[in-house]
């Protein structure tokens, strides 16, 4: 027995990387899982992620090893596309219970993207596939959860959410990751008498295949080892870990957290 046995989860963004991680750490607690991305092959992109795929899609993988899984293409950003895919999913298994409101990223060089520089159409982008994908993805599954009294969402900041980089790159992403938190709050506070746990979770610098052909993010042989406390960079597995945390009952009185997972950066702005 699973400790998500009979639990029905969406995970948005779930084709790669740390989507795909927390998709297939929730169908291996016993979950059924929606996976939804712009792309539900976009590991293609990236060299090192379609070689870590074991099937052709996240959806795949996850009924390969025995697990139930639906998989959905759309734009987060589309609030009519997002709570269509939420009525399809209630549609084939009754409820959800879980949301990992995952999609997002950033777009640009950081030397572009200060909080001056930064072009109008990477700020709208930026904040459609991140604050509004988030809204959208929260506001779908809020009526069956407050029906049912109760559920888990967990949606995703990151360090940039809380620490401004040096330089002030990247200001649109982690604006939009700040948003996300505090709207993390709200939510909680909004979904708490309907015994709703919301949290947000901010990842740091984490090894996903992407991130290392990006940015070449590799532990051992990176400077910013140094300003983390465990010496090494995270691995998809280490959120996923605190993912599964806040969608179990191991997290049953924790709602409106923040929770860091960087290995204690401890970097100043």
């Amino acid at each position: 027995m699973g400790k998500l046995d009979g639990k029905v989860a969406i995970v948005t963004g779930g084709a790669r990387g740390l989507g795909r991680a927390y998709a297939r750490r929730l169908a291996g607690l016993g979950a059924k899982i929606a996976v939804s991305d712009l792309n539900l092959k976009s590991y293609a992109e990236f060299e090192g992620e379609a070689k870590a795929m074991t099937a052709e899609t996240t959806v795949d993988e996850i009924k390969a090893d025995g697990g139930d899984a639906l998989g959905f293409e759309f734009d987060i950003g589309d609030r009519d596309a997002v709570f269509a895919m939420v009525d399809e999913v209630v549609k084939a298994w009754g409820t959800v219970d879980i949301l990992v409101a995952n999609a997002g990223g950033g777009r640009g060089k950081p030397r572009e993207t200060t909080a001056t520089l930064v072009p109008q159409d990477l700020l709208e982008l930026v904040t459609r596939m991140n604050f509004y994908g988030t809204v959208h993805s929260c506001s779908a599954v809020a009526p069956a959860m407050k029906a049912q009294k109760s559920g888990k969402i967990v949606t995703v900041a990151s360090y940039a959410g809380s620490v401004a980089g040096i330089g002030g790159g990247y200001a649109h992403y982690g604006a939009n990751k700040a948003a996300i938190a505090h709207y993390t709050r709200y939510l909680a506070q909004e979904l708490g008498p309907y015994n709703i746990n919301c949290n947000c979770i901010a990842p740091g610098v984490i090894e996903t295949a992407r991130i290392v052909e990006l940015v070449g993010a590799r532990s051992g042989d990176n400077e910013g080892n140094r300003e983390i406390a465990l010496r090494r960079n995270g691995q998809p597995e280490d959120c996923a870990k605190v993912v599964e945390f806040l969608t179990t009952d191991l997290s049953d009185y924790v709602s409106g957290a923040l929770i860091p997972i960087d290995g204690g950066w401890n970097r100043a702005g």
